[in-house]
């Protein structure tokens, strides 16, 4: 299987230049190792599907956790073009993450 194109979100560079500096190249490592199967785990993939969390409808959106780092990674993919487009990285304090990422994916 190919790797996906990741394309990341606007925002999404300011998350990652917010991250120590010890943890950025394992986040873009992750990132990289994801993007060799993105899709959901129930189909074989590393993704963890999110639906609505809290009152935040994040339906269609994925998820992986760097739980050594306490951070997670929320994504959509586009199948026809193997798109996975990175919405947030962040730390995975409270649900700070998914609000980000709510309010992002709304355009």
């Amino acid at each position: 299987m190919s790797n996906w194109n990741i394309i990341y979100d606007a925002r999404v560079a300011a998350d990652i230049a917010g991250l120590d500096g010890s943890v950025r190249p394992q986040v873009l490592s992750a990132l990289s190792k994801v993007s060799q199967n993105p899709l959901p785990k129930r189909e074989g993939g590393y993704g963890v599907e999110l639906g609505n969390k809290n009152g935040l409808d994040l339906t269609g959106c994925l998820k992986i956790k760097l739980k050594k780092y306490g951070i997670r990674i929320i994504y959509t993919l586009e199948r026809n073009e193997q798109n996975m487009n990175v919405i947030v990285i962040g730390m995975r304090a409270d649900l700070s993450v998914y609000k980000d990422a709510a309010q992002r994916l709304v355009r």
